[in-house]
């Protein structure tokens, strides 16, 4: 009987595999539609109230500077105040925990970019540090899965220590500045949901109805469930009393509605579907309660499922694969940039390592060419605009008057578009920075090509480190092989 021949690997061939797929990569990220589609706007919704909320906590921190005459720490207690941009339309029990890890995540950085400061290690040493940092900022946001504008925030935060401290004292205020800024960012979340506690489960359910609505127009029937799931997990941590317990109730009534009628949709009666499809424009008002169903009514319930706890969901995240290669991933990319920089000789590396990491934070690696290319394009607009500004000699409210509009115009921009997001952060930032420390407008040429190194080496990492199961870029017909 002849013996079977043992199949052997081939680790050449693997290697040849893994770099056609590599190589494709990079070929996506210099194609023409793949740049056309960076400039695609999405359509969003409720982001005036929210973009308002963290504009006004912004303002009130600058103008406690400004009257209290400490006006130096004002970009640090402005950087505490974007707590607030990181727990958008959540129910008040995620508020509180989200704002009050971001918070103390700033105050962290902040304190570790001044004691960096303080040692007076060598540039390539401090690249190295802000790397492994911003390493921990990717791996803690991803873990908590808290939405906003991400880790990057932290990361500028420790940098703006790193060249603004050189005393012992003035780390102990800078964080003191970041940690006033960080509550004054919670009260500015916290007080309209003292008046509208459902506010964040009436706009969960909106979508959700928004989604079931959809599915006479093409929509998908997961994605209308995934909404419905999420209005659930938004009214289990949306415990209200009195009469708004009446309100809490016909909502989750109506999402039972809405789910009943999703069943019956796909069976073929579309009747259900288009009467609680009425409902989404009353639950977009902005009111306390709402008049669902008729008076005196009973309306049978399901239970809620048990929200999943914040700290164990993170801790548990922590220990996630995916979430340690991706910190691994961005702490090398971070890392390159910023050495690739100081050896250039350009004046701020940690800017190079900023643009690498805001560029690899995608997903995908679809999506992480598309924000490496919104972020550059982004970053060169702003950087004019910065440089006007600088030039202008703009005084201390003047200043202010600037980068609050910049903030808003940022936080509105957030969910439709990076390339117009950067377009306002840029000089928002360079204007913070000149708060503490005399600039000109040359620096915005800096951080023009710091923010190219930072993306095109993202980029290239992100190419090399994809995933075989990564395929999102590639053309429709070859993504399944």
């Amino acid at each position: 009987m002849p013996t079977a021949t043992p199949v052997l690997p081939n680790p050449s061939g693997a290697t040849r595999s893994r770099l056609r797929h590599s190589g494709g990569a990079l070929a996506h990220s210099v194609s023409a539609a793949t740049w056309r589609r960076a400039l695609e706007m999405r359509s969003a919704d409720a982001t005036v109230a929210a973009s308002m909320r963290v504009g006004a906590a912004a303002a009130l921190v600058f103008v406690g500077c400004g009257l209290l005459d400490l006006r130096q720490y004002a970009g640090f207690a402005m950087l505490g105040a974007l707590a607030s941009a990181f727990a958008r339309h959540e129910p008040m029990v995620r508020v509180t925990a989200t704002v009050t890890l971001v918070g103390g995540l700033l105050v962290a950085f902040v304190a570790g970019g001044g004691l960096l400061a303080l040692a007076h290690v060598p540039i390539w040493a401090e690249v190295a540090l802000m790397a492994v940092g911003a390493a921990v900022a990717a791996a803690s946001v991803s873990a908590f899965r808290i939405t906003g504008p991400g880790p990057v925030i932290l990361v500028f935060a420790a940098t703006a220590a790193v060249g603004y401290v050189t005393t012992t004292g003035d780390v102990g205020r800078t964080c003191l500045a970041a940690a006033i800024g960080a509550g004054v960012g919670l009260l500015a979340l916290a007080t309209p949901l003292l008046v509208l506690p459902l506010g964040p489960a009436r706009l969960a359910v909106a979508r959700a109805l928004a989604a079931v609505a959809a599915l006479d127009r093409g929509g998908s029937v997961e994605t209308a469930r995934a909404a419905l799931a999420q209005a659930r997990e938004k009214l289990a941590l949306s415990g209200v009393r009195g009469n708004d317990s009446r309100h809490h109730r016909d909502l989750i009534a109506l999402v039972d509605e809405a789910d009943t009628a999703v069943d019956e949709w796909a069976a073929g009666d579309p009747t259900r579907l288009r009467e609680v499809a009425r409902h989404e424009a009353e639950l977009r008002k902005v009111k306390r309660r709402s008049a669902l169903f008729d008076v005196g009514a009973e309306v049978e319930v399901s239970a809620l499922p048990r929200p999943a706890s914040f700290v164990a969901t993170g801790l548990s995240g922590l220990r996630s694969r995916v979430v340690l290669g991706n910190a691994a991933r961005i702490a090398l990319a971070a890392a390159c940039a910023g050495w690739f920089a100081a050896a250039a000789g350009l004046d701020h590396p940690l800017w190079a390592s900023m643009g690498a990491m805001a560029a690899i934070q995608g997903v995908s690696y679809a999506l992480t060419v598309q924000r490496g290319i919104q972020r550059l394009l982004g970053n060169v607009g702003g950087a004019v605009i910065g440089a006007l500004l600088i030039a202008a000699g703009l005084g201390y409210w003047s200043t202010v008057v600037a980068i609050v509009v910049l903030q808003v115009s940022a936080e509105l921009m957030a969910a439709r578009n990076y390339a117009l997001t950067s377009l306002a952060v840029t000089p928002m930032a360079l204007l913070v920075v000149g708060l503490g420390a005399h600039i000109s407008p040359e620096i915005g040429v800096s951080r023009i090509v710091d923010t190219l190194i930072g993306v095109t080496i993202g980029v290239i990492v992100a190419a090399v480190t994809i995933s075989r199961s990564d395929r999102q870029h590639l053309p429709a017909e070859l993504t399944v092989s």
